[in-house]
C-alpha cells in the first residue's frame, strides 16, 4: 500500500462515499419490504462481485468448515445490518436511518478494546455519551414509539451490527482479499434471505427489478471496488475520516431527491452525532 496519498485514491474514496449515501435512498424509492430490498442488493451485488472474482481469476478462497460456518455468520449479520437500515429509513426518513446509523463508529470504539486485549481510553466514553445526548436531541420531543424514534432506534441497531461486523472481519478474516469477502458475505446473505420468498407473497415489478439493480450493482458492488481501490492510494484512516461524509450525502440526495427537510431536532442531534464521530475518527488517526 502507498504511504503517500494520491489525488486519484481520494477521488475513488468520495464517489464510493457518494454511492454509500445514495443506497439509502432506495428505502424510499422501493415500496417493498425492507428484507426483499437487502434480498435483491446482496443478490445482484453477489452477481456482480463474482463475476469480478472470475474475471480476476482469484483462487484464495477458505476451504475448512470453521472458516466457512465464519462467513455464514457474517452473511447473516450483514443482512440483519442492512434490513434494519432500510427498515429505519423507511418508517422515519433517510436523515433519520443515516444519522442513527453513523453511530457505528462510537460501538466500534466502545468493544474493540474488550475484544482486542487494547487499552480503554476516556476520550471514548466521552464520545458515547456524546452521540448518546445527540441520539436524545434527535428524537425529542418525538413519542415514544413514533416514527422518529422507531427510525432512530432501528438505525441505532444498523449502526450496532454493522460495528460487530467490522470487528468480526478485523479478528478473524485478514487472510482473504476484500472482494472475496464482499461476495462471500453478500452470496451468504442473499442464501439466508433467499429461503423466505418461499413463505412470504411478493411481487416485484420490472422497474423494481431494475432499481434493486442499480442498488446491488452500482451502489454496492462498485462503491466496495471503488473504496477497496481507493485504499491503495490513500490512508485508511483518511478513508475512515471521508466515510463520515456519508449521511451528508444521503441528506443532500434525499433533499434533491425525495424532497426530505429535516427537522430541527434532526439537524441538530444529527450534527452532534456527524462532528463527535469526525472528531474521534481524527483522534484516533493521530494515536
Amino acid at each position: 500500500m502507498a504511504n503517500n496519498t494520491h489525488p486519484s485514491g481520494l477521488v475513488e474514496i468520495h464517489v464510493a462515499v457518494l454511492l454509500f449515501g445514495l443506497a439509502g435512498l432506495f428505502g424510499k424509492f422501493l415500496v417493498i419490504p425492507a428484507w426483499l430490498i437487502v434480498l435483491g442488493r446482496t443478490g445482484y451485488a453477489t452477481l456482480a462481485l463474482g463475476l469480478v472474482l472470475i474475471i480476476s481469476n482469484d483462487r484464495h478462497w477458505p476451504k475448512d468448515g470453521r472458516t466457512l460456518a465464519l462467513f455464514s455468520l457474517l452473511g447473516l449479520l450483514l443482512a440483519i445490518h442492512w434490513i434494519t437500515f432500510f427498515h429505519s429509513i423507511q418508517v422515519s426518513s433517510v436523515a433519520i436511518g443515516l444519522l442513527a446509523f453513523s453511530t457505528f463508529p462510537v460501538f466500534t470504539a466502545l468493544i474493540e478494546p474488550w475484544w482486542f486485549n487494547e487499552r480503554r481510553r476516556t476520550i471514548d466514553m466521552v464520545t458515547a455519551f456524546l452521540v448518546f445526548v445527540g441520539l436524545v436531541i434527535m428524537v425529542y420531543p418525538a413519542p415514544f414509539g413514533g416514527a422518529v424514534f422507531s427510525g432512530a432506534m432501528w438505525g441505532t441497531a444498523s449502526g450496532f451490527t454493522f460495528a460487530i461486523l467490522s470487528l468480526l472481519n478485523r479478528k478473524w478474516v485478514r487472510a482473504y482479499p476484500s472482494v472475496t469477502i464482499a461476495f462471500l458475505q453478500n452470496a451468504t446473505a442473499t442464501i439466508i434471505l433467499l429461503p423466505m420468498t418461499l413463505w412470504i407473497d411478493v411481487a416485484v415489478n420490472a422497474q423494481q427489478l431494475g432499481l434493486l439493480a442499480i442498488l446491488g450493482i452500482v451502489c454496492t458492488a462498485l462503491s466496495h471496488a471503488l473504496f477497496i481501490r481507493g485504499l491503495a492510494f490513500a490512508r485508511a484512516q483518511l478513508a475512515s475520516i471521508i466515510a463520515c461524509l456519508e449521511p451528508v450525502y444521503g441528506i443532500v440526495f434525499a433533499y434533491l431527491l425525495l424532497g426530505e427537510h429535516p427537522g430541527l431536532h434532526t439537524l441538530a442531534g444529527g450534527g452532534i452525532i456527524l462532528v463527535t464521530t469526525f472528531l474521534a475518527m481524527l483522534q484516533r488517526v493521530r494515536v
